[in-house]
Parts: structure tokens; C-alpha cells; sequence
């Protein structure tokens, strides 16, 4: 029997998944952030261990058992200096002897990638197709049958991530703003600003944003207002949605003039928060990519990223 781990390694938890070459799912472990490039390497190595532990402890397996393959997909992960300090990473990992398992992989059966590609391999369950992964942040990533790889997007919320909850959020805000004003149409954005935050005053956002110091994960966290005002049929803030969905189809077209034919046929994942919305945000770029290429389906991601994981440590044991 073949066993293998798959990493999946974000900014908020770690997940862990063993897995054995029948594809079963043995064990499901979480820990802690495993982004070192904010928590550093110490933190990201402990978080990783607990999650392979608790993976483990979940599989109940009583015999002694070695792992044959690792995909470590990590947050931030795309330069060489950031594979190799993972790779050190791994050495720690294997040289540690409080986890209930040994250890038999070859640098063949080593994958170290970044989170979008196990998200594109979860979601769609092989790795060929795109995802359009769209949270706090937007990254739009695609893989072809030849191995030919292109991202668009993923610059960060100041230099990019459109069609993100962080943009979407500014943009109701400054909506909201522009209509007390009178600069723009009347609005359904202040009130629910101003119930959301307990706000005299639409004024009073000054004092949030700028005074309180609020960061990008706690702005982005408002999008939810500006999807509830579309979903109850406010105009404004429909544009605001239109214009995310506009600039989503644009990136995920890019990708595909890059490396698919335009008439081919392919999956088009869908993650993020932003796509749980009640404004059929998902059903609106659908019907958007759709006109463009025909051929294109867009899903649900059928499984999470760490399952991504575990089948490209798989792969690398089948060749």
C-alpha cells in the first residue's frame, strides 16, 4: 500500500490530508497558519506537524506505515528562494521523530507548489483547468494537458486583486460615500453600512477605516453588504457586482487565450468566499465567460485544495 500527505498551507490554517493509492481518504488533519513569510519558519513548521499528526491520529492506523510522497502547497510559494526554504522545511519535518510515521520519499515524490495549484487540482480533481479563486484576495490560475502554466492577478490588494471582497468592499463604501454626497444615485449601501457598524452617520465611516486602524481582512469582510443590497435588486451596488464580474471574466479569458484553444473544452473552478453570495455572482460570470467560450463549464470545487495535494503526491508515484 502506497501512502502519501497533502498540504494544504494558508494564511489562516493548515490542512492535512493522508491518503492511500486507492485515492481513500484515511485521515483529515488542521492546525494553524502556515504562511512563514508573516509567522516565520519556526510557526509554519509547528503548524505543519500538528496537521500531519492530527491527519494521522484521525486514520487510526496501528501499524507502523511510511509515507511515499508529500505536496506541500504553501501560500506565497512561487520563487526559488521560497522552494528551497521549504524544502528545508521538509528536512526538519523528516528528521522529527515524535510523528507516528517514517518517512520514504525520494526528491521525485517531493511536489512544493503554491496554494492556487492544489485549489485548481482539488477543485476540478485532475490538473488540468482554471480556478478563479476569489476571497479577501483574487488570483486566477490555469493548467493545460502539456504542463503549461499562467496566473493572472494575485498582486495584492493595492496593486490588484480585482473582483476580490476587499475591492468589492471599497467600492460599496465608496458608493455609499458618493451618494451622501450627492454624486450618485440613491442608495440602499448607506443604510446597511450604518446597521452593520452601528453608525449615526454614513460620516462615521471615516472614523472606522482610518481611525481604528481596520486592516484588509476586516475591510473585506463588509463585501457581504454590497452582495445582500444587489441580491435585494439595488442598483449600485448591482454595478459594483457587475463591474467584479466583468474584470473575473476578463482574467480567466486571459488565461485561457494563453494556454487553451478557445474552443476547448474545459472546467472552470470557482473558490472563495466571494462566490457564496446571495447575488448569483457565480451564475452571472458563468452566463458572462459562457457567451465568450462555449465550451467552458464553471463548478463548484468538488474537493478542497488538500485533496489537490494528496493527488499530486500521488501522481508522482505512478510514473
Amino acid at each position: 500500500m502506497v501512502y502519501v500527505l497533502g498540504i494544504d498551507g494558508g494564511g489562516s490554517k493548515t490542512v492535512c490530508i493522508l491518503m492511500d493509492d486507492l485515492h481513500q481518504v484515511l485521515g483529515r488533519g488542521e492546525a494553524g497558519s502556515s504562511n512563514y513569510q508573516s509567522i516565520g519558519i519556526e510557526t509554519t513548521l509547528q503548524s505543519i506537524q500538528s496537521a500531519i499528526h492530527n491527519a494521522v491520529e484521525a486514520a487510526r492506523i496501528t501499524s507502523n506505515f511510511k509515507i511515499d510522497a508529500i505536496c506541500l502547497g504553501l501560500a506565497g510559494v512561487g520563487r526559488a528562494v521560497d522552494i528551497e526554504v521549504v524544502k528545508g522545511l521538509l528536512e526538519e519535518l523528516q528528521n522529527n521523530k515524535s510523528l507516528p510515521i517514517s518517512w520514504a520519499l525520494q526528491s521525485a515524490n517531493i511536489v512544493i507548489c503554491n496554494d492556487a495549484l492544489i485549489a485548481l487540482v482539488g477543485g476540478i480533481g485532475q490538473p488540468v483547468g482554471i480556478v478563479v479563486a476569489v476571497g479577501t484576495g483574487s488570483i486566477i490560475f490555469g493548467r493545460n494537458h502539456q504542463g503549461d502554466t499562467k496566473r493572472v492577478g494575485g498582486w495584492g490588494y493595492i496593486l490588484g486583486d480585482e473582483g476580490s471582497a476587499y475591492k468589492i468592499a471599497i467600492a460599496g463604501m465608496n458608493a455609499a460615500l458618493k451618494s451622501y454626497d450627492g454624486r450618485e444615485m440613491s442608495t440602499s449601501l448607506i443604510e446597511g453600512f450604518k446597521q452593520h457598524l452601528d453608525l449615526e452617520s454614513i460620516e462615521d465611516l471615516i472614523e472606522v477605516i482610518y481611525r481604528r486602524g481596520w486592516g484588509v481582512k476586516k475591510i473585506a469582510a463588509l463585501a457581504p453588504i454590497v452582495d445582500l443590497a444587489a441580491a435585494s435588486g439595488d442598483i449600485v451596488a448591482n454595478n459594483i457586482i457587475d463591474d467584479a464580474v466583468e474584470e473575473l471574466v476578463k482574467a480567466t479569458s486571459t488565461v485561457i487565450d494563453a494556454i487553451f484553444n478557445a474552443d476547448s473544452v474545459l472546467e472552470v473552478v470557482t473558490t472563495g468566499s466571494v462566490w457564496q453570495g446571495r447575488c448569483k455572482i457565480q451564475e452571472r460570470f458563468a452566463a458572462s465567460i459562457v457567451k465568450i467560450f462555449p465550451e467552458v463549464k464553471v463548478i463548484f470545487p468538488r474537493h478542497e485544495p488538500a485533496y489537490g495535494a494528496a493527488l499530486l503526491a500521488l501522481q508522482t508515484t505512478q510514473n
